[in-house]
């Protein structure tokens, strides 16, 4: 997924620009407004999220946001010093997606990317997109949750089938463990750490393709997009 990230701090950006890329992020840096609004003129190739700092030094953050809405729908977070309510209030009624206040944990604000970018494909995928999701010869029906390979139907498990349609929603995308155990598990238990590894195999296996999710190490998985 594409990141447009607006931050001024040049070291601030270079820091959170590795993280975002291990985690399969292709950020591009704009350090400015002005270059933000640039970046996002329509004939661009879309971003997936833009993560917004306000405190820019050529125009107010907030100012910008409203720029970026009337631009486009691409998700918006606000990254700020400022945490009162108001300010919070203020964003997002600009049109922001939500609101992350400095200091952040880096993995609370991954998983409020993958937050936002989900509920974006969620909302595309009920409005004309028929809710299918291709990756090659993988085909993925979200409505009535069915799976099938150069056309022939892959009976999953209800469980099989929610990671798969996760991981599927942002091909490339590292999705950490964490993240994958909160939003198909529903838990934060460690113990349930065997079990993804489990349901990884186990999709490996029925999809008859091994190589279609990564394990990053010490990280968490992606999909891997196969050919046409």
């Amino acid at each position: 997924m594409r990141l447009l990230l607006v931050e001024d701090d040049n070291h601030v950006a270079a820091a959170l620009s590795a993280v975002l890329a291990r985690h399969g992020f292709d950020v591009t840096h704009a350090r400015s407004g002005e270059e933000a609004l640039q970046a996002l003129v329509p004939e661009a190739d879309g971003f997936g999220v833009v993560l917004l700092d306000l405190g820019l030094p050529d125009q107010d953050g907030y100012e910008v946001c409203g720029k970026i809405r009337k631009r486009t729908a691409t998700p918006v977070i606000m990254v700020t010093a400022r945490s009162d309510v108001r300010s919070r209030i203020h964003g997002l009624n600009l049109g922001a997606d939500d609101y992350v206040v400095k200091p952040y944990d880096t993995g609370e604000l991954l998983a409020r990317i993958h937050a936002v970018s989900r509920r974006t494909v969620q909302e595309d995928a009920g409005s004309g997109t028929e809710g299918m999701l291709r990756l090659g010869a993988v085909h993925i029906e979200l409505p009535t949750r069915q799976v099938s390979v150069d056309g022939s139907v892959v009976q999953l498990t209800r469980k099989e089938f929610d990671l798969l349609a996760l991981l599927a929603q942002r091909p490339g995308v590292v999705f950490r463990r964490e993240q994958i155990i909160s939003e198909v598990w529903r838990t934060s238990w460690e113990g349930t750490g065997r079990t993804l590894e489990v349901h990884v195999a186990s999709l490996r296996a029925k999809l008859r393709m091994p190589a279609l999710i990564e394990t990053v190490r010490g990280v968490g998985y992606r999909l891997v997009a196969p050919a046409a």
